[in-house]
């Protein structure tokens, strides 16, 4: 299939099709994890001179019900690798950093890695007092805390899991998600930071940041509406041959590429509704693309940054 290019910008109606160009080249991972594969985070927290560090391992066992992981993480990366086992092996790097030694030991106390195992799910829930249980951001998170108390805990994690599981990963600051050989649903989400999926799919994606690069590269392609945006970052999703899909683009200072040949979609109509007797009228931004013969949507958005649709070659 020859390579076209859809080219994309905010004050553009329709999609540019048909211009040839010379080929994307596939991305190569560097390392085990990818290109995001290091925190850029130097680590340092200033007037916190004492330190502590601590590894957390467990291993649990997987039954024959189809399992969620859930890692909700705050400060810290987290990192997944798929293989052929029963068994999720975890390893936590816990730093602490503090004013005192007495600081480093009410960290131990004040924050803690809960743990809830059952059927059908497998959680790992970073606790504290960062945790207002306010439900502010929508998790219960407070996100503006960081060392008030004269101390800060990071957390990072590291998962050995079974092939076929299904993931939903958060954590905010001071980390990237990375993610490699695993089939199924997936939820990932990210503020400071990227997100990197290396092999994944076969379900249901969905893989959104604020500040970092989305990166995922599917070994099966998607097999529902799925969704993948940040505001300050690309956006490069590889797809498999045989990709059918309604895609839904939009950016404000970047472009969309696409290796796919692709038919340009009606805008949405704008919907009304009436507020203090007023009419309301909301317009969707977003412009579309048809792959192949349609059929479910994929969403990408970001605000600073390319929006690139390639075909995997591997």
């Amino acid at each position: 299939m020859n390579n076209r290019t859809l080219v994309l910008s905010i004050l553009l109606a329709a999609i540019a099709l048909g211009a040839s160009r010379t080929p994307l080249t596939n991305v190569e991972a560097r390392g085990p994890f990818g290109r995001h594969g290091h925190n850029h985070d130097d680590d340092t927290d200033s007037g916190m001179p004492v330190r502590d560090q601590e590894t957390i391992r467990k291993t649990f066992t997987i039954g024959a019900a189809h399992k969620l992981l859930d890692v909700d993480n705050i400060f810290g990366s987290i990192e997944v690798v798929g293989g052929q086992t029963d068994q999720v092996q975890l390893v936590v790097n816990k730093t602490i950093r503090a004013e005192s030694q007495e600081r480093i030991e009410a960290a131990k106390k004040e924050v803690t890695l809960d743990i809830t195992d059952r059927p059908d799910l497998l959680k790992f829930y970073v606790n504290g007092p960062f945790r207002c249980n306010c439900n502010c951001n929508g998790d219960g998170c407070c996100g503006g805390w960081h060392g008030d108390r004269g101390y800060s805990v990071k957390m990072d994690f590291q998962l050995q899991v079974p092939r076929n599981i299904d993931l939903k990963l958060k954590t905010v600051n001071s980390g990237h998600v990375n993610v490699r050989d695993v089939i199924g649903n997936f939820t990932v989400h990210n503020v400071n930071g990227g997100i990197e999926m290396q092999d994944v799919g076969g379900g249901k994606a969905l893989a959104r940041t604020v500040n970092g690069g989305v990166k995922v590269v599917f070994r099966e392609n998607p097999k529902e509406s799925s969704d993948f945006g940040t505001i300050n970052g690309p956006v490069e999703l590889y797809f498999i041959r045989g990709l059918s899909a309604d895609f839904r683009f939009k950016t404000m200072n970047g472009h969309v590429y696409s290796d796919f040949e692709m038919t340009s979609l009606p805008v949405k109509a704008a919907s009304a509704e009436r507020h203090d007797g007023k009419f309301v009228f909301h317009t969707d931004r977003y412009t579309g693309g048809r792959v192949g013969g349609g059929g479910l949507e994929i969403k990408a958005d970001n605000l600073n940054g390319d929006i690139r649709v390639l075909e995997r070659h591997e």
